[in-house]
């Protein structure tokens, strides 16, 4: 029978499990052999990644064919107006090519949210904003990317959701055993 873990990976966790010599691995959270990553959440991110020893599974999840949205809660400097927002969901440029549409909009500030070690820079005449951002592809540092490219830097990225499976109240290095059905 196939396995599915949902993990909250802490931030400066690398999403690799032989050690590197610089960072926590996902070896440091998860002790169960036979089972990585679909997908991968740079180490300045923190929340859901999933693990599982299922080859197609984890193909399923991390083919952007598929589509499977990622939901991410996003801290930004500043407070994007409409129109920023706009461009973001409109799809933008970047270097690598142009991004597909995505759902962006501002959301209060994460009700029970973990404190991150080390904290988010505080800067006391910079506003932040807290954002909500789904994509169905996922390039290197997209989201942090795209916040960029509207004039909005991302200091903290929290993924929250990917397509059915969701962080729910998972504390940073806790992980439980999920449902493996994936929706067609």
């Amino acid at each position: 029978m196939s396995r599915l873990l949902l993990l909250n990976k802490p931030y400066g966790v690398i999403c690799q499990f032989s050690p590197d010599g610089m960072h926590p691995t996902l070896a440091d959270c998860v002790d169960i052999p036979g089972v990585y990553p679909a997908g991968r959440l740079d180490t300045d991110s923190e929340g859901l990644l999933l693990l599982t020893d299922d080859g197609a599974l984890q193909h399923r999840i991390t083919d952007p064919r598929h589509k499977m949205v990622k939901r991410y809660r996003v801290q930004v400097e500043r407070i994007p107006d409409e129109p920023a927002l706009a461009r973001l969901r409109a799809g933008l440029q970047l270097k690598d090519g142009p991004t597909r549409p995505c759902t962006a909009l501002r959301i209060d500030p994460p009700a029970g949210l973990w404190q991150r070690s080390p904290p988010v820079r505080h800067r006391l005449t910079v506003d932040t904003c807290w954002l909500e951002i789904g994509i169905a592809e996922g390039r290197n540092r997209q989201v942090r990317r795209m916040t960029a490219a509207i004039g909005h830097p991302t200091l903290r990225l929290i993924r929250v959701a990917i397509g059915p499976w969701q962080l729910g109240g998972l504390q940073p290095g806790q992980w439980v055993d999920a449902d493996v059905r994936c929706p067609q």
